[in-house]
């Protein structure tokens, strides 16, 4: 008896609200490519479809793959080529595009694809949309165009530069150039290796750049996590730059290094950010998930300012951001969203704000770290069956909010909090795993909270 897909590889395969994510030859196939792309081309109704891709060797394979379900059902297919996912949206809002459709693990290893949809305003597909889109795929009822309705592919290699035109419309490109600041760049051979160098040129500024050559794999896992900066933290200091920035393989996401070489880590980079455009004076409120540092909200109080928090998930943040005409938007692992431009997670953009921000203010990005306050963040992951995982929680909601905490929010899992300290628990969405994420002002009591937790989810189980 021939026996199933090992337990591995299908929880290497993600097919959900976000889109459809794998491992290319294990559980990505073309097949479920073109279905997926078909689904897609279906929900739209047709028309233009702008199609993005970032550096991964796989990458063309997938496109070729979508544009078949797009073509398919009677779609203009457009190639960007290798660009930014933000370029791919901000080129779908300007356009008389359907959508568009990103191809892109974003920070995961090179082995990972996936693909991404976007819908006409430029924005990724809210859940309800989602919901109808993996509605269509899994029935199996596609739009079918005749034969003398395919249309050929096209090619528009513009996207990315009229990306950087907007991001430097926004700046005070004479301040950074004066500045004379020297900048070093990780960009990990993805996305941002053309582009990241051509907008530090464009504000005038000298620049380091490494890891720039995109028919090469990625130098080191592409999240701009503070584990995986080792060679900018060196070229920062060897080079003797003001500054270091890291970039994810789509450039969604951006990594800080100081001018000593240390990384103030992900979480900083929203705070950058937030003080940097309500201090600019962009009106609305500041938009950011459950799971980001506190520090942001006392950034936007600073500022007088009102932070709303959403779900995880960069589409969560986006939708938020457009129904609340926010200044700003955005989550710890390094992504910001700025309303001005598009609302799209923007790793270039907000290079170029933080280098605006360091240059008007005379200070050094230390400097500018010092100043947002101090909390620890503590992190854990139960292994637990995702079908065993919504109960235990469930468990733990029955019991109620425990007493001395202010607060209790259930919009994605379960999150406490009161005073300087917080507690959130939710089950991952991609991974057989809950997530027990604790903040304080003292690591003692983050690590406290987090303890206590996994103890009580183990006990459930």
């Amino acid at each position: 008896m021939k026996s199933g897909p090992h337990p591995a590889v299908m929880s290497s395969l993600r097919i959900t609200i976000g889109g459809v994510r794998g491992i290319v030859g294990e559980t990505l196939t073309p097949g479920l490519i073109v279905r997926y792309s078909h689904a897609l081309a279906t929900w739209l109704e047709g028309g233009k479809v702008f199609v993005s891709r970032d550096t991964r060797r796989s990458g063309e394979m997938v496109l070729n793959c979508a544009a078949t379900g797009l073509i398919a059902a009677g779609c203009q297919v457009v190639d960007l080529g290798i660009c930014t996912t933000a370029a791919l949206q901000l080129a779908v809002k300007h356009s008389d595009a359907a959508g568009g459709l990103a191809i892109t693990a974003g920070h995961n290893i090179a082995s990972w694809n996936a693909l991404k949809s976007v819908r006409a305003d430029g924005m990724f597909l809210n859940p309800a949309q989602a919901a109808e889109l993996l509605d269509i795929y899994h029935q199996g009822e596609f739009l079918k165009a005749q034969w003398n309705g395919l249309r050929p592919l096209e090619r528009d290699t513009e996207a990315g530069l009229r990306h950087l035109d907007a991001i430097t419309e926004q700046l005070d490109v004479e301040a950074i150039s004066r500045s004379g600041l020297r900048v070093a760049v990780d960009c990990a051979n993805g996305a941002c290796s053309a582009y990241a160098p051509r907008l530090l040129e464009m504000l005038g500024l000298e620049t380091m750049a490494m890891n720039t050559e995109v028919e090469l794999p990625f130098p080191h896992p592409p999240e701009p996590s503070r584990a995986n900066l080792s060679q900018l933290r060196a070229l920062v200091r060897a080079a003797g730059a003001d500054v270091g920035f890291a970039f994810d393989a789509d450039g969604d996401r951006l990594g800080l290094v100081c001018h000593d070489g240390e990384a103030p880590g992900e979480e900083m980079t929203i705070c950058l950010a937030t003080d940097m455009i309500l201090s600019r004076g962009d009106a609305g409120p500041v938009i950011t998930n459950l799971s980001t540092t506190q520090a942001v909200g006392d950034i936007a109080r600073r500022h007088g300012r009102e932070v709303i928090r959403t779900p995880i998930g960069q589409a969560h943040i986006a939708e938020a951001a457009a129904n609340h005409a926010a200044a700003v938007a955005g989550e710890g692992s390094g992504g910001v969203v700025f309303p001005r431009i598009n609302y799209a997670q923007d790793s270039l953009a907000c290079m170029g704000h933080l280098l605006e921000s360091m240059a008007r203010g005379e200070k050094t990005l230390a400097q500018l770290v010092a100043a947002v306050p101090v909390y620890h963040m503590v992190k854990e992951v139960v292994k637990c069956p995702t079908e065993r995982a919504f109960s235990v929680l469930e468990s733990l909601r029955r019991q109620g909010r425990p007493s001395g905490t202010e607060y209790e929010d259930l919009q994605d899992g379960i999150k406490y909090g009161t005073g300087d300290r917080w507690v959130h628990i939710r089950v991952s969405m991609t991974e057989p795993i809950i997530r027990v994420i604790a903040e304080a002002r003292r690591r003692e009591t983050a690590e406290d909270l987090v303890r206590f937790y996994v103890s009580e989810i183990r006990r459930r189980m």
